[in-house]
């Protein structure tokens, strides 16, 4: 049993806590009371509230600049990949566009080639181009049909604009044509509008062919269509072969010069057409004049007609 001592012995300082505490609860339950009775605790509340919101925004302002930093990073980082990306695609794009674009053009060509053979009733084969000469001094055409597939000498050669040339060498699987703007090629022709024959031969260049020594009385005009006239047999008659572009006097004043606009696409296209059904007659047999062998030109022999 405790002594009277031990019960005095208790501090005034533990006294004074516990009479804080029951104040304290007792603050509280009256609080509580009222609150619930009043709610002047909740508006109260909700004033401080508002007083500390922006110590709240700025305390959490830091790890919403690290948040929106990493996001940035990582959407340039995703953009730059989406650009490298659709980049790629376009070029890719790019590359099957012309190549859709150039197989439609060939095709177009290759219906104009077929559209003239048809319309003309020409019976014809289609030669591919793989190898071109457009040397000033040399034009020629490599094809790749040979006298295995009955390419021959001598055989004419056309696009869907008009003549391209003719033949001149096989191979089992190739043939060379002579081209039309070769300076070593002359054609016979024939205007169609008034059928004044004349000689157009090649300068070396793709888009232009010249005539010369035409009367300057013929009935010649600027515009004038010209067709092969079939003389000499080299080519069959009728074939477009371009048009009179320009008329001037020549060197010798006595006769005109024109210049021709040729009807053949020389310069574009990878396809030819070869008429068949069609063999130029043999080169004339050589006379002799006084003992003096001498063959007779025919214009339209291969060969510059001077």
């Amino acid at each position: 049993m405790p002594s009277p001592a031990s019960t005095s012995s208790v501090r005034p300082g533990e006294v004074a806590g516990v009479l804080r505490l029951l104040a304290f609860i007792i603050l509280a339950v009256a609080l509580m009371v009222l609150d619930h009775r009043g709610g002047w605790l909740h508006a109260t509340r909700a004033r401080a509230e508002a007083l500390v919101q922006p110590l709240w925004w700025l305390a959490g302002q830091p790890a919403r600049i690290g948040t929106a930093l990493s996001e940035n990073a990582t959407t340039r980082v995703q953009l730059a990949r989406d650009n490298e990306r659709l980049r790629h695609e376009l070029l890719l794009a790019s590359a099957r566009y012309a190549r859709l674009r150039t197989a439609a053009a060939e095709n177009d060509r290759l219906r104009g080639l077929l559209d003239t053979a048809q319309r003309r009733r020409l019976d014809v084969q289609l030669a591919a181009v793989i190898d071109i000469d457009q040397d000033p001094t040399r034009q020629r055409l490599l094809l790749d049909l040979g006298s295995s597939s009955g390419v021959h000498s001598g055989q004419t050669v056309i696009d869907a604009g008009g003549l391209m040339g003719q033949v001149i060498a096989t191979t089992a699987t190739t043939a060379t044509v002579l081209l039309l703007t070769d300076p070593d090629h002359a054609v016979p022709v024939l205007v169609a509008r008034s059928g004044v024959r004349l000689v157009v031969y090649g300068v070396g260049r793709s888009n232009e062919l010249k005539v010369g020594d035409v009367p300057r009385s013929a009935d010649v005009r600027v515009g004038d269509e010209l067709l092969t006239s079939g003389l000499g047999g080299r080519f069959p008659p009728g074939l477009a072969v371009g048009r009179i572009g320009a008329l001037h006097v020549g060197e010798a004043h006595a006769f005109l010069e024109g210049d021709v606009i040729p009807a053949a696409q020389f310069d574009r296209g990878l396809d030819v057409l070869l008429l068949r059904g069609y063999r130029a007659p043999e080169s004339p047999p050589v006379a002799t004049v006084a003992g003096v062998p001498a063959t007779a030109t025919a214009s339209g022999q291969q060969g510059r007609t001077p």
